[in-house]
Order: C-alpha cells, then sequence, then structure tokens
C-alpha cells in the first residue's frame, strides 16, 4: 500500500512535496504531549496551496488511508501524532497572510503561520490579534484554531474562538467547505466556524482563516508580587477579578517556577517566596495609574510580603518573558507531564492547597502557574522518565490533579485540547450522552474515519 499511496499522491503534487523517506518521517511522528503514543507514517505531505490539501484528501478518501493534519507540532496533548500507515498533512509551509483589512479589522491567514508573526504583522497596522499562547513565537495558527488556544491575556480579550469570523475548510471528501462571513455580526445557520474551532483535526483540515482584530492596546502598566503562601496568592486572585476591575493580564508563577527559570535566564527573580502573581493594565492613562494601584492594595491586603509596579516597559516585558519561559525552563529539570486544569476562579485557592498535597503524598515536584485571572492552571509534574517508579508516580499525579479539577467544578482541559492525552478524562466529563453526539457529528464530516482517528474520543469503536 505504501508504494501506491505514494504514487496516488505524486499524480497530483509535485514530486519534491511528497516524502517517504524514514529519517524525516520520524522527525514529524510526535508533538510535545509526554506519555502519547505515535505510530508510523506512511508518508507526509507538504502542501502550498488547498488545491494540495485537496487532492490528499481525495487520495486517502478512496484508498481509506487515515491523514494526520499538523501544524508546528507544538501542541501538548498528542493531537498531532503520527499513526500507523498514515499520511502526515503538514501545513507548515501554508503560512501566508493572505490579507489584512484595515478599515474592517481582519486578516486573512493560512494555517502554517506563526502566532507571533500575525501578531507582529498586524501591529505595524495598528492593530492587534489578542490571542497569545505562551508559545507564540512558536505555535502556529493552525495549531491555535485546532486547539482554541487562549494565552496570557485571556482574562480580558478572550480566546481564539472570540477571534475567529470564517474559515475555509477541505473535508474528508476533498470538498472545500467556506464556513463564517466577514461581517461583524451574522447568525444565519448553525455556526459551523465554532464547530471546527478546537476539533483538533477530526472534522477537517483548516486552509484559511478570517480573524477578526482589535485597535492596538495601550502600553500596558506591570506590578508583581509576592506572597509567603500559594494559597493567599490564589485569594488574591479571586479578590482582584471581584473587585470591578478589568485586568489585562494576570498569572501565577510558584516557587518551583520561580526557581527553574530563574536557573535557566538568570533573571534574578526571588525564589524564597511562594509564589509571584503578575498583572497588568493596558486601559491607558489615568486608568491604567488607578487599576495598577488597586491591584497592587489587594495584593498586599492578601498577604503578599512585597508589592512592586514595574519602573518601566522593559521590566515588565522581563516578567513576561519569565512567564514565557516556564515549560522550556522547567524542561531543562526532568521530564514533564503538564496538567491543564481550568476551575472557577473562585476556587482556585482549593486547586492550590490541593495540588501540594498530591505533591506531597507522591514525592514528585509539581510545578504550579498559569493563567489566575480565568482560572487555567498548568501544574506540571516533574520526573525522571529513566526511572520506572517517578514515571508511575508522575502518572498517578496527574490522573490526581485531573480529578481534582473536576471535582472543583472546572474542565480537563482549558486551552490545551483533548488529544491522546486526556481522551479518557473527556468521557468522564462530558458522559456519555454528549460522548455519542460527538460521535454522531463526526460521521457527518467523516463517514470514514480517517481524519485524525482516534483523537478526542475513540471515534466509532462504540457507537
Amino acid at each position: 500500500m505504501g508504494t501506491e499511496l505514494v504514487a496516488a499522491l505524486r499524480e497530483g503534487l509535485p514530486t519534491e512535496m511528497v516524502v517517504d523517506d524514514p529519517d524525516r518521517l520520524e522527525t514529524y511522528r510526535f508533538d510535545m504531549a509526554t506519555f502519547c503514543p505515535a505510530g508510523k507514517p506512511a508518508v507526509l505531505v507538504r502542501p502550498r496551496e488547498v488545491g494540495h490539501v485537496q487532492h490528499v484528501l481525495r487520495t486517502a478518501s478512496s484508498l481509506g488511508i487515515p491523514v494526520v493534519p499538523q501544524g508546528a507540532r507544538s501542541g501538548l496533548c498528542g493531537a498531532a501524532n503520527a499513526i500507523d500507515g498514515c499520511i502526515i498533512l503538514s501545513l507548515e509551509q501554508m503560512d501566508r497572510i493572505v490579507e489584512i483589512d484595515t478599515a474592517n479589522r481582519i486578516a486573512v491567514v493560512e494555517p502554517g503561520i506563526f502566532n507571533a508573526t500575525l501578531s507582529h504583522a498586524v501591529a505595524e497596522h495598528g492593530l492587534f490579534y489578542p490571542p497569545d499562547p505562551s508559545s507564540w513565537e512558536f505555535c502556529s495558527i493552525g495549531g491555535n484554531l485546532a486547539t482554541n488556544s487562549g494565552g496570557l491575556c485571556c482574562v480580558k480579550y478572550g480566546v481564539t474562538t472570540d477571534y475567529v469570523l470564517g474559515l475555509e475548510v477541505v473535508l474528508a471528501s476533498g470538498e472545500i467547505l467556506r464556513t463564517g462571513r466577514r461581517t461583524a455580526k451574522g447568525v444565519a445557520g448553525y455556526d459551523l466556524t465554532k464547530l471546527f474551532v478546537g476539533s483538533e483535526g477530526t472534522l477537517g483540515v483548516i486552509t484559511q482563516a478570517t480573524l477578526a482584530l482589535r485597535p492596538e492596546a495601550q502600553a500596558p502598566r506591570t506590578v508583581a508580587a509576592l506572597f509567603p503562601a500559594a494559597t493567599s496568592a490564589a485569594q488574591a486572585v479571586t479578590d482582584v477579578v471581584t473587585c470591578g476591575r478589568l485586568p489585562s493580564m494576570l498569572e501565577f508563577m510558584d516557587r518551583a517556577s520561580l526557581q527553574a527559570v530563574n536557573s535557566w535566564k538568570r533573571l534574578d527573580l526571588p525564589e524564597d517566596t511562594a509564589a509571584m502573581l503578575v498583572a497588568q493594565s493596558d486601559a491607558g492613562g489615568e486608568q491604567s495609574i488607578a487599576d495598577i494601584a488597586e491591584f497592587g492594595r489587594i495584593f498586599t491586603e492578601a498577604g503578599a510580603s512585597e508589592v512592586v509596579e514595574a519602573a518601566d516597559a522593559a521590566e515588565g516585558e522581563m516578567l513576561l518573558a519569565a512567564r514565557r519561559a516556564i515549560i522550556l525552563a522547567l524542561e531543562r529539570t526532568g521530564t514533564l507531564l503538564i496538567d491543564d486544569v481550568c476551575v472557577p476562579r473562585t476556587r482556585l485557592a482549593e486547586l492550590v492547597e490541593g495540588v501540594e498535597k498530591i505533591s506531597q503524598t507522591l514525592g514528585l515536584v509539581i510545578a504550579v502557574y498559569g493563567h489566575a485571572g480565568d482560572g487555567n492552571f498548568h501544574p506540571t509534574v516533574v520526573f525522571d522518565a529513566d526511572d520506572d517508579d517517578q514515571t508511575r508516580r508522575a502518572k498517578e499525579c496527574y490522573d490526581e490533579v485531573m480529578a481534582l479539577g473536576l471535582e472543583l467544578g472546572g474542565t480537563i482541559t482549558g486551552e490545551h485540547g483533548v488529544g491522546l492525552l486526556r481522551r479518557e478524562w473527556l468521557a468522564r466529563e462530558i458522559g456519555p450522552l454528549a460522548l455519542r453526539l460527538h460521535r454522531d457529528i463526526k460521521r457527518v464530516f467523516d463517514p470514514q474515519n480517517i481524519l485524525n482517528p482516534g483523537k478526542v474520543f475513540d471515534s466509532y469503536a462504540e457507537a
């Protein structure tokens, strides 16, 4: 089948676009998730235009071959991992900005463009694309769409789906579906655009997106606070989000996170404190000054040992860079297993306290950091993958944190997606009826089950 498949693909594609070299294929097998299996792909295709994607899916449908769409492979749930005998459809070369319409404040882009590249490009026009995952410098818009990514400024500006006006999608049949519109409003028909955002490549392959932009935000003012207890910092978050003022960012770092970033980046952040909160306001002028003063007051009343306003924009950027660097810094200390629980903001203190107990009971470091302003934390288990006992305990830690998140009225994933890593937990969260409807929707768009099969849920096995 491998030879027949490659020949069929090359009938409608430039030869260099179809790769079957084993060494090249090996580098495309995994995303950045831990404990997620990956199969051996039959072939890699790197299309440059929508017609190429159509040919791949028509070929796959005719031969019954699974297709795994990929972006930058920066995901953390195994959604982009290869399946035995599959076609890996890498969209990294489809990375153009098709249009920036300043009057209507929209951008039309291909899926391979990096988040940071788009953000910098629209900034040149005085515009702002708010979704900003910590991996924004090396994650693609297509991947952001596939998992409905969030980011550091979600507390004020929302997540990816809030900025998607329309999509161009190639279905399993090779047909092109265009959803949504370019207008600011529109309610004609079911919202198929929202259905595809967060579907992790299981319903179709996104080849173009029309994204809403905002006017450029004001330069933010920043305040940081140090806390002798992580639970005090978590309580301060609740106080901030109920005070009537809206931060543009509210991020949390615990001691393990601070120590890891300091060790790598030499940023001279305080390591003898249990937690740090970083808040920003981009309201501008006197409003930002008043916001930051109020956040500082709240931090102090919640028990902060020190509250410091950034002296200038550079110092604020340093704190932001430290927050974005946590995962890469922790990777230098061991293997990571990253949770993505999101709980009601009023229960963050209980989440932090519960994770501390899990860490103590199972004897492994669990670094806690994340988007405190919207209740989305990433408790990250650090362990030695060569130690079987630590590996076992790491998996146990992960499951305990997931269970805790659900117990607190939360969800198993706030922004990283389900993929392979959280498939079992999705079934627990949504229940049998919702799971059946997921399978029914999948069957409508992908009757042969060739699009990223087995990701998010076991598509038809139990239908």
